[in-house]
């Protein structure tokens, strides 16, 4: 939005000439979403907390996170930082930024009505239903890219790792594939959501990922240089990005342990969706598997134990997911949370070394 009002200004003022720039707008995107979370986010978690809008306690979880009920669940105030930053330092008139917006806002209003549901009920919604509401939320996002892709000739189409100028033509499969990227992404940072810090911080890593990433292929010079897909608008995915970066760091200072305030279903989902579909907007949707390397372990992990268990009786992980399998091991939290990040900021930096590794 400021792009709109303030670069026009550049012929009297060289100074707004910066705005034509996406790594400025992209770094002041994600100061702006951190101000916003420091500044106002103590006042909102309080009014959460006294509204009654707080969190109960997983049935899969550990004895000890008990004490962490009541802890208020910060959804609104991080939906509230990623569309405000992103918005206001975005190219509004570039389609591929309302497609986040849209994929934020639907997934976040899928989550409210789930933590709605868990404050009230106890419980939230049953695991089918919700999944049946993110594939119709995601349906759209394929919708889209396969009628107005900005590289119609590539429209169907996913880059493979590895490999220089070939792609992976999908065809009619191409519209479930990005349905089950959202899902999937989706879920699987809702999974991580189980320790103070975690989720967050690896939201943040791999979002920074892909802000390199959305930068390289909406820049003509470097996409022709790497040799990869080049993507008009691919920059401005950037910007959301690096709101949503901002917007992780900014919840950390609440986030870390010991938590003041929790994600919920309301901020994982939409972070998780932002994610995948800033993945399938640039056409780098396979490289998630390396971006995302602790969230696709987490998200295996319980699924491994839920089919081996109905397979022997038997357990395979101490509990899944991944963390709480570690933490019955005798890792503290804080430390686990930390070496989590630590494989999660290298799993991004080998997933950006594929551009070149080609």
């Amino acid at each position: 939005m400021l792009y709109h009002f303030l670069y026009p200004l550049a012929t009297r003022f060289g100074v707004f000439n910066l705005f034509r720039y996406i790594t400025f707008r992209a770094a002041y995107a994600g100061a702006t979403a951190l101000i916003i979370m420091v500044v106002f986010g103590p006042h909102v978690i309080k009014w959460l907390k006294y509204r009654g809008f707080v969190s109960g306690i997983r049935e899969a979880t550990l004895k000890k996170h008990e004490v962490k009920k009541g802890t208020p669940l910060a959804g609104p105030l991080i939906l509230l930082a990623v569309i405000v930053s992103s918005l206001l330092w975005a190219d509004v008139k570039e389609p591929y930024v309302w497609v986040m917006m849209y994929t934020a806002f639907t997934l976040a209003t899928l989550g409210l009505v789930d933590d709605v549901k868990k404050v009230r009920r106890g419980r939230g919604m049953l695991g089918k239903y919700k999944f049946m509401w993110q594939m119709l939320i995601a349906i759209p996002i394929a919708l889209y890219m396969v009628i107005f892709s900005k590289n119609p000739g590539y429209a169907t189409m996913t880059t493979l790792l590895f490999i220089k100028n070939i792609f992976w033509n999908l065809g009619v499969f191409y519209i479930p594939f990005v349905v089950f990227i959202v899902v999937a992404t989706s879920n699987s940072v809702n999974i991580a959501d189980g320790i103070d810090g975690l989720a967050c911080g690896l939201a943040g890593i791999s979002a920074g990922a892909y802000v390199v990433l959305s930068y390289l292929v909406g820049h003509y010079k470097f996409a022709s240089y790497l040799n990869i897909l080049f993507i008009p608008g691919g920059g401005e995915v950037a910007v959301v990005l690096a709101s949503v970066v901002g917007t992780a760091i900014g919840f950390l200072w609440f986030n870390a342990h010991p938590a003041e305030a929790f994600m919920g279903d309301m901020s994982s989902l939409p972070l998780g969706g932002l994610i995948g579909v800033s993945a399938i907007l640039i056409k780098q949707e396979i490289l998630l598997i390396l971006v995302c390397g602790v969230f696709v372990a987490e998200a295996l992990s319980v699924i491994i134990q839920v089919l081996h268990y109905k397979r022997t009786k038997r357990r395979f992980f101490k509990m899944a997911p991944l963390h709480h399998h570690f933490e019955l091991m005798g890792v503290p939290e804080c430390k686990l949370v930390v070496r989590f990040w630590i494989v999660g900021i290298l799993f991004t930096l080998i997933a950006i070394s594929t551009l070149k590794i080609r």
